[in-house]
C-alpha cells in the first residue's frame, strides 16, 4: 500500500477498534486498511476522510497515550474540512456521543465550524466555508493583523 506524499495525522486510543466504528459513524470517515493482530486487536488502521487520511492506533509504546489515559490532557486537536452542513454534521457527531464543547458558529474568516471531544476525548474541530472574506474584512471583524504567505 502506498500513500501520497503529505501529512497524515496518527491518533491513539485505548480501543482502536471502537474508535473505527465511531470515527464512520459520528464523522462519516471510512475504513482504508486495516492490520489486526492473532487477538483481533488493532496492530493499525487508516480511515480516510475525502481526500485525507487519518492513522488510528492503540497505545503501542509509554510516550502513545489516549487522552482517557492521561486526565483528558491532549497535545493536538484534529480539524475537519467538509462541504456540506456543519449543523447536520454536528447533530450526527452528537447523536454518535460526541460531547459538542463548542456549538456550531459562523466565524470571521468565513467558515462554520463546531468543536467537540470523541469517545475517548480527543479535540475535533469541524468546518465549511460558508462565505468568501477578504482579508482585510477578517481583519477589520477580528481586529487583528492577518498576514497571508505569497507563493
Amino acid at each position: 500500500m502506498s500513500n501520497p506524499a503529505g501529512l497524515i495525522s496518527a491518533v491513539t486510543y485505548r480501543d482502536p477498534k471502537a474508535a473505527l466504528a465511531w470515527l464512520e459513524a459520528a464523522f462519516g470517515f471510512e475504513l482504508v486498511f486495516l492490520i489486526e493482530g492473532e487477538d483481533a486487536s488493532v496492530a493499525h488502521a487508516e480511515m480516510s476522510h475525502g481526500a485525507s487520511r487519518v492513522m488510528i492506533g492503540g497505545e503501542w509504546s509509554p510516550a502513545h497515550a489516549s487522552p482517557a489515559s492521561i486526565g483528558g490532557k491532549t497535545t493536538q486537536t484534529i480539524h475537519i474540512y467538509i462541504e456540506g452542513d456543519v449543523d447536520a454534521h454536528c447533530q450526527t457527531a452528537a447523536a454518535a456521543g460526541a460531547e459538542i464543547v463548542e456549538p456550531p458558529a459562523t466565524q470571521f474568516y468565513g467558515a462554520r465550524t463546531y468543536r467537540c471531544r470523541d469517545l475517548e476525548g480527543h479535540l475535533w474541530t469541524v468546518s465549511a466555508d460558508v462565505e468568501t472574506v477578504s482579508v482585510e474584512e477578517m481583519e477589520r471583524r477580528s481586529g487583528l493583523k492577518i498576514t497571508v504567505a505569497k507563493g
